[in-house]
């Protein structure tokens, strides 16, 4: 905005002295409709949008239903100072993430030169790309012990999902554990999958989403994709003791958090959808990218939010958030 010599509010603000004058024009016909104010404005209907545009953008003036609504100087004012807010804070955002970024460059691989360290060895493992990828999985679970971690974030759409089935099913009839933890859209695309797992002797949990598939066998070895996604390969076959713990402890930590599915035997697999609806929340996800992630309508989302809500005795998400915390349900 063309800044004036301030003689008012809206001037102060940076509004032209016309956009003052139209605004205390149509304030004193707030709520009639567009012809009406456009007549007493001496425009035509058209014209009166075109000048009221600023304003309009600002949401200082509101047209709905053919009917023009302004705003005070005062409300002006607090929705400027609002929006502005909600700008700088944006702003803010932006310029963290970026500040971050510069940190990324900075921070090139490095080596160390000769003398700086001793015994410098390759960690253990490789990267590879290739081969029958379900037959070198079946091998390393029959040649490993202890138990099979699994995240699953999209492996039911794999056509080698029925034989892997029966590896696992292999591998928990010798003594072995396997625990596997899904998105929840795997409820809506993959139910009989699951069940299958499941009747294996599989333990199935559900998170809202999964970062990345990953397979942990005992305390011998991990696969995950290079880089971390749901791609088949390339895929880092890692040996080294100290990351198959991480990967384990990440494993664990993702598994306390998700939500158990006790109805698998059952036609219909249905989550603990309070727990999952309380993770989304408390990662400030939004009603409808609620609804997306778990593959429930928006409606059912407002719903379940309102119960957990009553079931609390809390009146807002963020209550419900941290007097979920309190009892232990996060």
């Amino acid at each position: 905005m063309t800044r004036h010599a301030a003689s008012s509010v809206l001037s102060a603000l940076g509004f032209s002295p016309e956009q003052d004058r139209l605004h205390r024009h149509c304030l004193a016909l707030a709520g009639a409709d567009v012809e009406t104010v456009a007549a007493a404005c001496q425009r035509s209907p058209a014209e009166l949008l075109d000048d009221l545009g600023a304003l309009i953008g600002e949401g200082i003036v509101t047209v709905a239903e053919g009917r023009v609504h302004v705003l005070s100087e005062a409300q002006a004012l607090t929705c400027l100072l609002t929006r502005q807010a909600s700008r700088a804070q944006e702003t803010h955002e932006r310029l963290t993430g970026m500040a971050a970024a510069i940190s990324y460059l900075a921070a090139r691989p490095v080596m160390p030169g000769p003398g700086e360290v001793e015994d410098l060895s390759p960690i253990d493992g490789e990267k590879s790309s290739g081969g029958n990828a379900l037959a070198l999985l079946g091998q390393l679970i029959r040649e490993s012990r202890g138990d099979l971690l699994w995240w699953r974030p999209d492996a039911w759409r794999m056509p080698r999902e029925s034989a892997m089935a029966e590896v696992v099913a292999e591998a928990v009839a010798s003594g072995r554990r396997s625990r596997a933890i899904y998105p929840a859209i795997a409820l809506q695309e993959a139910p009989d999958t699951l069940r299958r797992r499941a009747e294996a002797g599989e333990q199935i949990r559900i998170v809202p989403e999964l970062p990345s598939r990953l397979v942990v066998l005992g305390d011998s070895h991990a696969i995950l994709p290079e880089p971390m996604g749901s791609a088949d390969e390339p895929r880092l076959l890692i040996r080294q003791p100290a990351l198959i713990e991480a990967l384990t402890l990440l494993f664990e930590l993702m598994w306390e958090r998700a939500a158990p599915v006790p109805s698998l035997d059952r036609r219909e697999a249905r989550p603990d959808l309070r727990r999952l609806l309380l993770l989304q929340l408390a990662d400030g996800a939004k009603d409808e990218s609620i609804a997306r992630t778990l593959g429930i309508s928006l409606r059912t989302v407002r719903r379940r939010i309102a119960d957990i809500q009553i079931e609390l005795g809390v009146d807002s998400r963020f209550q419900a958030g941290v007097e979920a915390v309190r009892r232990g349900w996060l």
